[in-house]
């Protein structure tokens, strides 16, 4: 019985479904967007706001030794330390100002193929307020 289990189930086994996460978060941060099935992007977007969250913290950090064990706790999601800047340097710098809500999930139709929903799981930008 799956009783008060809310994990979506995503791979077969727990080191396919890790890998598959960690994919899915370096190729948004490297594109900002990606196009995805609605139960990897639900899953995904879980992650990509806690890693957000974390890279705002480190963008706002005055100290520095505050903001490199911020950015080594991503580094150790993404294993790329040009992905880990630019997510800190480029992306939450933008988003400072913000507390939460970093992507979106918007739903584009069917996969042709087997008929599953596909999503654009995407970086929400600055809005212009």
């Amino acid at each position: 019985m799956r009783h008060r289990m809310v994990k979506n189930k995503i791979g077969s086994y727990g080191s396919h479904s890790r890998a598959l996460i960690r994919n899915q978060l370096r190729e948004i941060v490297e594109h900002r967007s990606i196009v995805t099935t609605i139960t990897k992007a639900k899953v995904v977007k879980r992650f990509f706001d806690k890693l957000m969250a974390k890279a705002v913290k480190a963008a706002k950090a005055t100290d520095k030794n505050e903001s490199v064990a911020l950015r080594r706790q991503i580094n150790w999601y993404l294993c790329d330390r040009r992905l880990t800047n630019k997510l800190v340097d480029e992306i939450a710098k933008n988003l400072v100002d913000k507390n939460s809500g970093f992507s979106r999930i918007v739903r584009i139709g069917q996969r042709r193929g087997d008929g599953a929903e596909m999503v654009l799981l995407q970086v929400v930008e600055k809005s212009s307020e």
